[in-house]
């Protein structure tokens, strides 16, 4: 797939391997019906889930998080860092099709998760200084895509605007900034956490739950304005559950601060 960290040694060969893809460098390429492989890659994938692709795939489908996890996903965990890494189940058949993908297309295309939304682009980040992000971008280029005979030349910059990847690595890149903490501390959480991270990061709806019964607003110290965010607006929410694992890991977040108590 598209969109990889470079957390994992894999993941990092596997972008190594590919052609780097300079800042100003374009490429040549278009996905649509006219395409002779329209729908070819939508098979046979390994497509890991992130907890904002999660987010927005189960809005679309109008269904809750459980639903959703049983349903569409195999629940595994990063081997360096213990989380939990949901990977979207394919279709049972010969040509293992995502559950997603219709003769026309994309069902979900409008909510489709970053890893489609940036083919043929690759995306490696790494956590740079001051709470910055390194990021290089790679061509992905298979034999059985036409997708590069024809069409508009793009920069990586573009290309990221054109597919509306921008909010999909934002959530991404803190997502990772988390786990590549975890990595540097040298030990994979706990059984435990890996649940709980499960619960805040893919599982919102349920989250909010359990916020309110365990009175976890009421122990940090946010505006109210962050407040009333969290509880109704799930990418509030999310962006709220990086800052609690982090505080809850290491005692510190840059987002977020537990309450003086006496």
């Amino acid at each position: 797939m598209a969109e990889h960290d470079e957390q994992s040694d894999a993941s990092a060969s596997f972008l190594d391997s590919l052609p780097e893809l300079k800042t100003d460098e374009r490429f040549l390429f278009a996905c649509n019906e006219g395409v002779p492989c329209f729908n070819h890659c939508c098979s046979e994938l390994t497509l890991p889930l992130a907890p904002y692709d999660v987010l927005r795939l189960r809005r679309n489908l109008g269904i809750d998080s459980d639903s959703f996890i049983k349903r569409f996903t195999t629940i595994q965990l990063y081997p360096d860092t213990g989380f939990p890494l949901p990977l979207l189940k394919m279709l049972d058949g010969p040509d293992e099709l995502c559950p997603f993908v219709t003769p026309a297309g994309c069902s979900v295309y409008e909510d489709r998760s970053a890893a489609c939304r940036a083919y043929p682009l690759g995306r490696g980040t790494k956590p740079g200084p001051c709470g910055t992000v390194n990021e290089r971008f790679f061509l992905v280029q298979e034999d059985h895509c036409h997708g590069f005979d024809a069409g508009k030349k793009w920069t990586a910059r573009e290309w990221i605007a054109d597919q509306g990847l921008e909010p999909y690595n934002r959530s991404n890149d803190r997502y990772m900034q988390l786990m590549a903490k975890v990595k540097a501390s040298g030990e994979a959480v706990s059984e435990r956490m890996a649940t709980m991270c499960l619960l805040a990061f893919f599982q919102l709806d349920r989250f909010k739950d359990f916020m309110a019964d365990m009175g976890v607003l009421d122990k940090v110290d946010i505006p109210e304005e962050r407040r009333i965010a969290v509880i109704e607006d799930e990418e509030a929410r999310l962006d709220f559950a990086f800052d609690w694992i982090e505080l809850v890991l290491f005692g510190s977040a840059a987002g977020l601060h537990r309450k003086e108590t006496c």
